[in-house]
């Protein structure tokens, strides 16, 4: 069991196996989860939401929704493709997202940039370059805010468990 505060770091050594870890993670995530990705550019975030779309049963072509902002994309849970790279991203989240907390899952790309309008709880995601194609991946669960009551906090043990359930590829 994942305990209050812990984070979890592994390794991954190719894109495959970020892929794989994105998988991984997908087939164990449940409606209502929100993933928050930050790295820079090129650590891996869109690899890493390939492998998420796999594990979610996607069908569609996984690219950075960068020009769209925001991918719909239907599977076994409807996956929510966010990426808040561009200047004004920050817009479509003030204005409150029912995606963010829906029946699907919500990832977000660059979540650095919209963090304060990111509900908990949620799996953040941090992707460090390790080497050329090495990455080092950092997860950790922000806890539940106390007005999502037990919806909130069996939401929040969800995520801790997809976080505990990934083993290094």
């Amino acid at each position: 069991m994942v305990t209050e505060g812990c984070e979890r770091s592994l390794r991954s050594l190719s894109p495959e196996s970020t892929e794989e870890l994105g998988e991984q993670l997908g087939r164990a995530l449940v409606a209502g989860s929100l993933v928050a990705l930050v790295g820079d550019l090129g650590s891996g975030k869109t690899t890493l939401v390939r492998g998420l779309a796999r594990g979610l049963e996607v069908e569609d072509l996984v690219h950075s929704p960068t020009f769209t902002r925001m991918r719909e994309l239907p599977g076994r849970l409807t996956l929510y493709h966010f990426d808040a790279w561009r200047a004004g991203s920050e817009t479509l989240f003030e204005e409150g997202m029912e995606f963010l907390a829906g029946a699907g899952v919500a990832v977000v790309e660059w979540a650095d940039r919209v963090e304060r309008w990111l509900p908990r709880p949620r799996l953040e995601i941090r992707l460090q370059h390790a080497a050329a194609a090495e990455r080092t991946l950092t997860l950790r669960v922000l806890p539940a805010e106390p007005a999502r009551g037990p919806a909130g906090r069996e939401l929040e043990q969800a995520l801790r468990r997809a976080m505990g359930a990934l083993r290094a590829p």
